[in-house]
C-alpha cells in the first residue's frame, strides 16, 4: 500500500532498514548476526543505513559492556585493562592526550558496570570485568537510500560513492532505490562507480507490496579495509568551468590502517547503541496527532493532524500542528503507563533489544 508522504526519503530508509534487518545478505544464507543503524559516519561523511556483520559470539561478549556505545576515550580503556588490579597509568599505553581524561573514562566505565576500579594508597587501579572483544564486527555494509533519482541527485551521489570507494572504510557500498521501470533512472544509475552495489526495493510504503522486498541489480565489490583508504578533499567538476572541463587538481590525503580501523570500531559503537529506530528520539511523540501506522511489514511515524508520513525534520515542537499529549491520557485509564508517547519509545526500544543478545552469565 502507498501512503501519503511516502514520496520522501525518511519512509523509504525505514523501509530499507527494515528489510536490511529481516533479509540481509541480499543474496545468500546469512552467517552472521546482522545489526542495523541509520545516519551514522565520520564527520565529513554520514551514511543513510549503516549494517554490521557481526560474530554472534563476540556480540555477546561485547554486551557485557552496557547497551550504550563505548567512546574513542573509553575504548582505549576497556581494550587495554588488565585482568588483575594494577595501577592504571602502569595498565594502559599512553593515550596520546591528558591523563584525567583518562581517569574520567575509568569513572564512567566504572560507573556502567564495564569496569572496576578501586584506590589504593592514593592511587587509582583498575581491573577488567572481561577482555573486550576485539573482533565482534566482521564486517560494515554502508547503503545510501534514494527513492527519485534525478540528473542532478545522481551526480551528487556518484560524488559521495568515489568518495566511500577510495577511502575504503566499509566493505561495501550500496545503493538503494525504489524499483520501478523508469528507463531514464536505469541510465542514471550506471553512471555510479562500478564498485557499489544497486538495490531495487518495493517498499510497502511507497508501493502497492504488501511486504518489503528487494532485488540485486548490481553486486558491489570489496573493498580493501585493511589498507591505507585515499580521503578526497576536494575533486573538481567540469561542469562547474564554462568551458565544461577543469585542470585545476583534486586533493586528498591518506588515511592510515590504524585510523581506519578505530573509525570503523567508533561507528560500530555507535550503531550497537542506537540501532535505526531511534528516529524517535529527534521527533516528537508526546504530540497528541503523532501515530505509527502499519505498512506492511513495518511502522512509519504518522501525522493525525496532516494526514500523512512524518519526517524528523517535520516532527518537532516548532510544527504549527504540534499539541502536546493531554495530562488526561497520561494519568486515566491509559494501558500504557506514561501515555502514547511514552508507549511508542517502549515499542520501538523492545524491537531494538530483540536484535542485540543478552550476555552471558558465565
Amino acid at each position: 500500500m502507498s501512503l501519503p508522504g511516502a514520496d520522501a526519503e525518511f519512509p523509504f530508509e525505514l523501509a530499507t532498514c527494515r528489510w536490511v534487518e529481516r533479509e540481509w545478505p541480499p543474496s545468500g544464507e546469512r552467517d552472521s548476526a546482522v545489526l542495523v543503524a541509520r545516519q551514522l559516519g565520520t564527520q565529513s561523511r554520514r551514511w543513510d543505513t549503516v549494517v554490521l556483520e557481526c560474530d554472534l559470539a563476540g556480540l555477546t561478549a561485547r554486551a557485557a559492556f552496557g547497551p550504550d556505545a563505548l567512546s574513542s576515550n573509553q575504548l582505549h580503556v576497556v581494550r587495554h585493562a588488565p585482568a588483575d588490579w594494577e595501577y592504571y597509568r602502569d595498565a594502559l599505553p599512553d593515550p596520546g592526550y591528558p591523563w584525567r581524561y583518562v581517569r574520567e573514562s575509568v569513572h564512567a566505565l566504572s560507573a556502567r558496570g564495564a569496569l572496576e576500579h578501586r584506590k589504593r594508597s592514593g592511587r587509582i587501579e583498575i581491573r577488567r570485568i572481561g577482555p573486550y572483544p576485539e573482533e565482534w564486527v566482521r564486517r560494515i555494509v554502508a547503503v545510501e537510500n534514494k527513492p527519485d533519482l534525478d540528473k542532478t541527485a545522481a551526480r551528487a551521489l556518484a560524488d559521495q560513492l568515489e568518495t566511500d570507494v577510495a577511502l575504503a572504510l566499509a566493505d561495501e557500498a550500496w545503493v538503494a532505490v525504489r524499483a520501478n521501470e523508469d528507463v531514464n533512472e536505469r541510465l542514471l544509475l550506471e553512471g555510479l562507480p562500478v564498485e557499489a552495489g544497486i538495490l531495487a526495493v518495493s517498499d510497502a510504503v511507497g508501493t502497492d507490496a504488501d511486504r518489503t522486498s528487494a532485488e540485486v541489480l548490481w553486486h558491489p565489490r570489496t573493498l580493501a579495509v585493511d589498507d591505507p583508504g585515499t580521503r578526497i578533499l576536494e575533486n573538481p567538476n567540469p561542469a562547474d568551468s564554462a568551458s565544461g572541463y577543469d585542470a585545476s587538481a583534486a586533493r586528498f590525503e591518506y588515511a592510515d590502517v590504524d585510523w581506519k580501523r578505530r573509525k570503523r570500531l567508533a561507528i560500530a559503537e555507535r550503531a550497537y547503541e542506537r540501532g535505526w529506530r531511534s528516529y524517535v528520539d529527534a521527533m516528537r511523540p508526546d504530540c497528541r496527532h503523532f501515530a505509527l501506522e502499519a505498512a506492511g511489514d513495518g511502522l512509519v511515524p504518522w501525522c493525525e493532524a496532516k494526514g500523512r508520513c512524518q519526517t524528523s525534520a517535520e516532527c518537532r515542537g516548532a510544527c504549527n500542528e504540534f499539541e502536546p499529549e493531554p495530562p488526561a491520557w497520561r494519568t486515566r485509564g491509559w494501558p500504557i503507563d506514561g501515555g502514547p508517547g511514552k508507549g511508542v519509545r517502549r515499542v520501538l526500544d523492545r524491537r531494538k533489544e530483540r536484535r542485540r543478545p543478552a550476555p552471558d552469565d558465565d
